[in-house]
């Protein structure tokens, strides 16, 4: 019995579980570290970007308690319209040879009176684009459907420019937008209009968005994470705002504005690579509703290729900024609310979150280094705070979303929220780029999206033209991966285990975004998930979820 007992007890204390624990509970050296000069130096600003992270993420926790709180403040469904008001169509494209026709023969089936609508097909291509959207809109016309080719020579203004340009001679009280890649189901205008003719208070809405879904959902994990990074926009960030009556935006298609609404508002401006949001914010400004509608849905398709999903991404974060240096003065000078001026803030602000985050990733080995004499009480009561805030509202503010949309599947989320987490640190080095020109000022060029007509898992992007070219940012984006396999290495060698999950997501997501921007063809060809792409006609005018 006396040799059994001091085997355990020999076995108890080689346990590594138990080893690691008496590591960060031993008390021996407590007192003898005072931090010094360098270590202040170091820990200073670790703390400065972790609060200021963990301020916007204690953001995400309170749309979450916004859409909840509020949620009775809906829409009500208008009564039924005797007279139908005018309505132009508004179809910007640039290069856009793969999609323009599949959007014009969605727009073809809108069952809308013929006599109150004239369609623009506004193109700025500089490609065979030309030929295919000129010979489509007249074998349309020619079928009686009220649709011009409006052509630029020039993309003076790009997208915003051809909008503008458009109206000049738009004949609707209304002016519906969609993008190329988007499919309108045909009676999305008889679902949409009807709200601005509301005797009761439709006269003071001024713009309608409809929620995105997406044709290519299932198409690779990259889709995948974009679908679940959309649907926490629509879902909780456009939830929470309209139905806590503050500011949100037009998110430049699949929505109806009214005419008068953009011209009160100054009509639209190309100062900044955000146009939607830019007018949005000047409309509402002038004292214009909108109106969200997430019941309606209209069906997308998403970027497949990293560069274009990274283009993407960086276009939305420098706009933003450029809209919050551009916009937000104006709204701390108006008399709106203090809740709708804090939100606002935090909408236009957000992606200061992505240069904070590089910044971060480089104080995280030196960090790391200094903290090893501070002892696991510091960690667990500041750090751990400040953790669950910046990172962990990520998780709930998507899976909210997802549980929102999906009730019966949603669980499955999370299996993709360490690839969600690992994209959006992946994206932050061309993001943080986008947003710090932005901050300088620094004018660039409108960095279109590339659409190939991918839906469900079928087709390919390997072969066609309009992808974006990769650059030295992969470089540097795979440079980082490297650098916290380091940073990992270490970790483990000084056994502090607790840090490697986290270090983690930083290794996979410079790696995997980097990696896949250099060598996508090679990876188009997989194919990740088994379900059906969700496009989910909503016709009955019954709520989506």
């Amino acid at each position: 019995m006396h040799t059994a007992l001091s085997l355990s007890v020999f076995l108890a204390a080689q346990n590594p579980i138990n080893h690691y624990w008496h590591k960060l509970t031993d008390r021996t050296f407590t007192g003898i570290y005072h931090a010094n000069a360098f270590d202040l130096a170091m820990m200073i600003p670790y703390f400065i970007v972790l609060l200021v992270l963990a301020a916007y993420g204690l953001h995400r926790y309170w749309l979450v308690y916004d859409y909840f709180a509020y949620s009775k403040n809906v829409p009500p469904a208008p009564p039924p319209v005797a007279n139908w008001p005018r309505v132009t169509v508004q179809l910007p494209i640039f290069n856009e040879r793969y999609v323009i026709e599949r959007l014009v023969e969605a727009v073809s089936r809108f069952d809308y009176p013929p006599d109150l609508l004239d369609v623009q097909v506004l193109d700025d291509s500089t490609d065979e684009t030309c030929g295919v959207a000129r010979a489509c809109v007249e074998r349309h016309a020619a079928q009686g459907m009220p649709i011009v080719y409006i052509h630029r020579a020039n993309r003076e203004g790009y997208k915003a420019g051809a909008l503008e340009n458009g109206l000049k001679t738009a004949k609707g009280e209304f002016v519906a937008i969609f993008d190329a890649d988007f499919l309108p189901e045909p009676d999305f205008l008889r679902r949409t209009i009807p709200y601005f003719m509301n005797p009761d208070g439709g006269a003071k809405i001024g713009m309608v968005q409809t929620r995105w879904t997406y044709l290519n959902s299932d198409y690779s994990l990259l889709t995948n994470v974009e679908t679940i990074l959309l649907d926490g926009h629509f879902v909780v960030e456009h939830g929470a705002r309209s139905r806590r009556g503050t500011f949100f935006n037009f998110n430049g298609t699949a929505g109806v504005w009214r005419r008068k609404a953009i011209d009160d508002a100054g009509g639209w401006e190309h100062d900044t690579l955000t146009e939607d949001t830019d007018l949005s914010y000047r409309s509402q400004l002038k004292g214009w509703k909108f109106l969200y509608l997430p019941q309606i849905e209209c069906a997308s398709e998403l970027p497949v290729d990293m560069n274009g999903f990274k283009a993407q991404q960086a276009r939305w974060a420098k706009g933003l900024m450029q809209t919050a240096k551009k916009i937000l003065p104006k709204v701390w000078k108006s008399d709106a609310p203090w809740h709708v001026k804090t939100e606002a803030f935090f909408h236009l602000t957000g992606n200061i979150s992505y240069p904070l985050m590089i910044l971060l990733s480089t104080m995280l080995l030196p960090a790391m280094i200094v903290r090893f004499y501070q002892g696991w009480v510091q960690m667990l009561v500041i750090d751990l705070p400040l953790f669950l805030a910046s990172t962990c509202s990520i998780s709930s503010f998507y899976l909210v979303a997802q549980k929102e949309l999906r009730p019966k599947t949603w669980w499955r989320t999370f299996f993709y929220m360490p690839f969600v987490m690992a994209t959006g640190i992946g994206i932050s080095v061309r993001n943080a780029q986008a947003v710090i020109e932005a901050l300088l000022g620094k004018k660039s060029e409108f960095a279109r999206t590339p659409k190939f007509s991918i839906e469900g898992k079928q087709g390919t992007f390997a072969k066609k033209s309009y992808k974006n070219k990769a650059g030295w940012m992969p470089y540097a984006e795979v440079l980082l991966g490297l650098y916290f396999s380091l940073t990992i290495v270490y970790a483990v060698s000084n056994e502090n285990y607790a840090t490697v999950p986290f270090l983690l997501l930083f290794v996979w997501g410079y790696l995997y975004t980097g990696s896949m921007s250099l060598g996508q063809t090679y990876f188009a060809r997989l194919r990740f998930g088994v379900n059906a792409p969700e496009m989910r006609p909503a016709t009955s005018g019954a709520p989506g979820f």
